[in-house]
């Protein structure tokens, strides 16, 4: 063997051994008797590849070298979006979009983990977000669906928490984004707003009319009031000859330059 073929030997037996140096090194470190769960999660227990039912907790756990492992899972809140088509009572199309903010059971994450696996937003939490869309959106109108909002959402997160808490699933809030509707409902809708503020519209203006024919009829009545005041008044001081003394003060002593015939001077009864 030559010299060169020497040092390539000697080269391809350091790397392997370098190889094999790393290899050991990284298996060991990962099957130290520590390990560590992060902030957040439990780590479902497995030995050998299957569940044992235990937990282990966030951070430091002890473990038996390269027999048990763990599978982190995320117990802190989390959110899944869907879309949904449904049709409402009155069979209107009804495209809604929703949101769950959800946590996992740590209880329960070992069952789910083994009836589940990590698939658990797709396999469980959206066909029964589906459901309960399709399902509630059915017991209401599409004008209820607006005008009760709130109702709706209250019913949907009820049917949501009955259908997940038993698989380990906390709904803790729920959220209808938006509610879209076909064309032709919200015209309808469009043009009820506005038949209806056309008729508050016509109702203010009648109430007005109302108000002002009442106040002209209420001043009628207090001048003819006045009127009947002032005539008996007139009637108690001597009617005529009152009326003829109030004439007499009010004149500005100046006679007529001409007189009507058969007239009397003004103020003098010749009677």
């Amino acid at each position: 063997m030559n010299h060169q073929s020497q040092i390539g030997a000697v080269n391809l037996s350091g790397l392997v051994k370098a190889g094999i140096f790393i290899f050991l090194a990284i298996l060991l470190l990962n099957n130290l008797p520590i390990l560590f769960v992060p902030v957040g999660y439990r780590g479902v227990k497995l030995r050998l590849g299957n569940t044992t039912g235990g937990i282990y907790q966030q951070g430091m756990n002890f473990r038996i070298p390269f027999v048990d492992q763990s599978k982190d899972i995320e117990i802190r809140t989390q959110k899944e979006s869907v879309k949904a088509v449904s049709a409402s009572k009155d069979l209107q199309s009804v495209e809604a979009e929703v949101a769950l903010n959800f946590s996992l059971d740590p209880n329960k994450i070992v069952d789910l983990y083994q009836t589940v696996g990590e698939e658990f937003k797709e396999r469980i939490i959206a066909p029964v977000l589906q459901e309960a869309i399709k399902a509630i959106t059915a017991k209401y109108t599409a004008e209820e669906l607006i005008t009760k909002r709130g109702q709706v959402s209250d019913d949907i997160r009820a049917m949501l928490t009955e259908k997940l808490t038993p698989r380990g699933i906390v709904a803790e809030d729920f959220n209808i984004v938006n509610f879209n509707f076909s064309d032709s409902f919200n015209e309808a809708v469009e043009r009820k707003v506005t038949a209806e503020q056309n008729a508050l519209a016509s109702k203010n203006k009648l109430e007005q009319t109302k108000y002002e024919a009442e106040q002209r009829i209420a001043q009628a009545k207090g001048e003819a009031e006045a009127i009947r005041i002032q005539s008996e008044a007139i009637q108690s001081q001597g009617g005529e000859n009152y009326v003829q003394l109030q004439a007499i003060k009010q004149w500005n002593g100046v006679l007529p330059s001409q007189f009507i015939p058969g007239q009397s001077v003004p103020f003098i009864n010749l009677r």
